[in-house]
C-alpha cells in the first residue's frame, strides 16, 4: 500500500480512493468524467518508483491531504475483520422488509441488527417475530435482532436511515413521489447526521429513504456544518455516506431485459447510473450503446413503481431487498455494488466497492451519447441543492 497525497477540493469526492489510472491523481475536482476513461483529459503526474509499483499492484491510494480528517479516512477502509453490527432507524414497510432480508441473508457478515422506531410496539413486534426465525438446531446462525434506543443509534458499524415523514398515498396522482418526499425527509436525515457528528460515528451512514441522492448530500452537509454554518470537515467523511437506491433500478432494468429480446444485451453488457428516480440512466450496453433503446429501457425502469401503484399497492418490497439488503451485504463483503457516492459535490449512483486502499469507482470507456446523459444528470442533481 502506498499513499499519494494530493491537493484537491476535499469536499467533492471521497477523501481516499483506490487509484486505477494515474490521471485520477491530477484531477482537482472529481466529477462524472471520472466514470469515463476516455475523458480523463489530464496529464498523469510523475510518480515515484514506489507509487508506480503500487499502481501496478492495485495498492495505490489517492488521498485528499487538504481534508482535516484524511487520516481517519484512511482508517475507515481498514475495519476489524469481524462481523458488523447494524442499526436500522424505522421499521415501516421498507424497514420491515429490509430487516427480514438482512436477517435471512446476512449471517456471514452481520452479528446483530438493532432497530429503533417511534412506535415502541412496532419495535417489540419485530424483535419478537425476528427472534422466532431460526434454522432448526442451528440457532445462532442468523443475526440477532435487538431494540436500540435513539441515544445509542450510532453505537454500531452501519447506520441505516429508512425513516420517512410522508409518502403520497396510492391514487394521489403524484408522479414523482420521491421528490415530493424531499422537503419532508430532509430535516429528519439532517437531525441524525448531526447526531452522528456529535457521537464521532466511524461507520457507514446508509441512506435508503427517498429521495436517496439529495438526502445523502443533505446528511453530509448537516454533519459537517460548524456552528456558523461553514463546512469544517469534522463530521461524516464523504465516503461514510452512501445512498442505496440504484440497486432496484438495476434489477428492474434486468426484469424488462428478460422480457424483451431488444434489451437482452443489458443482462451482460449494461450499466445503470444516477439517482433512484428522475435522472436515472440505463445503458443497454457500454460496448454497443444504443441511445434509443437505452432511453426506452430507462423509461420502463422509471415507471415500474407506478405500475405497482396502479395495482393499488405501494412499491416497497423490491427496493427494500434489491437496493437495501442486497447492496449493503455486497458492500460489507467488499464486493462491487450499486450505490450513490460523492462525485462532483453531489451523490451519484455508480458501480463501486470498498477496498483496503480506498473507495473504488468503476471507470469505463463510454460513448459520447451516454456521457452526455451523465452530464445532464449531474447538473440536475447539483441544481436540487
Amino acid at each position: 500500500m502506498y499513499y499519494h497525497l494530493q491537493n484537491r477540493n476535499p469536499w467533492t469526492g471521497p477523501v481516499v480512493f483506490r487509484v486505477t489510472d494515474a490521471r485520477q491523481l491530477a484531477i482537482g475536482q472529481p466529477d462524472v468524467s471520472w466514470l469515463d476513461s476516455e475523458r480523463l483529459n489530464v496529464r498523469a503526474p510523475e510518480l515515484s518508483p514506489e507509487a508506480s509499483r503500487a499502481l501496478a499492484a492495485g495498492t495505490l491510494s489517492g488521498v485528499s491531504a487538504g481534508h482535516p480528517r484524511w487520516q481517519d479516512a484512511a482508517a475507515f477502509y481498514k475495519p476489524e475483520p469481524r462481523k458488523k453490527r447494524v442499526h436500522l432507524l424505522a421499521v415501516g414497510d421498507v424497514g420491515g422488509t429490509l430487516l427480514m432480508a438482512l436477517k435471512l441473508l446476512g449471517g456471514d457478515c452481520i452479528t446483530a441488527i438493532g432497530i429503533c422506531d417511534l412506535n415502541e410496539k412496532t419495535v417489540a413486534r419485530w424483535t419478537a417475530e425476528m427472534g422466532q426465525i431460526a434454522w432448526p438446531w442451528d440457532y445462532g446462525a442468523l443475526p440477532e435482532i435487538e431494540p436500540v434506543t435513539p441515544e445509542n443509534l450510532f453505537c454500531c458499524d452501519v447506520f441505516i436511515f429508512a425513516a420517512t415523514k410522508a409518502i403520497p398515498p396510492v391514487g394521489s396522482g403524484v408522479q414523482d413521489v420521491r421528490m415530493a418526499q424531499l422537503e419532508a425527509n430532509r430535516p429528519l436525515v439532517e437531525h441524525f447526521a448531526r447526531q452522528a457528528r456529535e457521537t464521532n460515528f466511524k461507520g457507514l451512514f446508509m441512506v435508503l429513504s427517498d429521495p436517496v441522492d439529495p438526502l445523502c448530500r443533505a446528511a453530509w452537509r448537516a454533519s459537517n456544518a460548524a456552528p456558523d454554518g461553514t463546512l469544517d470537515g469534522l463530521g461524516l467523511l464523504p465516503e461514510q455516506v452512501q445512498g442505496f437506491g440504484l440497486g432496484v433500478m438495476t434489477a428492474r432494468a434486468a426484469y424488462f431485459a428478460k422480457q424483451n429480446s431488444r434489451f437482452a444485451a443489458y443482462l451482460t453488457e449494461g450499466r445503470s447510473f444516477g439517482p433512484h428516480g428522475k435522472g436515472l440512466i440505463i445503458a443497454n450496453s457500454v460496448q454497443n450503446y444504443d441511445d434509443e433503446c437505452s432511453q426506452e429501457l430507462t423509461r420502463l425502469t422509471l415507471e415500474a413503481n407506478l405500475r405497482i401503484r396502479d395495482l393499488g399497492f405501494k412499491p416497497y418490497a423490491a427496493p427494500a431487498v434489491s437496493s437495501g439488503a442486497m447492496q449493503l451485504l455486497l458492500a460489507l463483503r467488499g464486493a462491487w455494488h450499486c450505490g450513490s457516492v460523492p462525485l462532483g459535490g453531489v451523490w451519484f449512483g455508480v458501480r463501486n466497492r470498498f477496498t483496503p486502499y480506498g473507495l473504488e469507482i468503476e471507470t469505463l470507456p463510454l460513448p459520447d451519447a451516454l456521457f452526455e446523459r451523465l452530464r445532464e444528470t449531474e447538473k440536475m442533481l447539483q441544481d436540487i441543492g
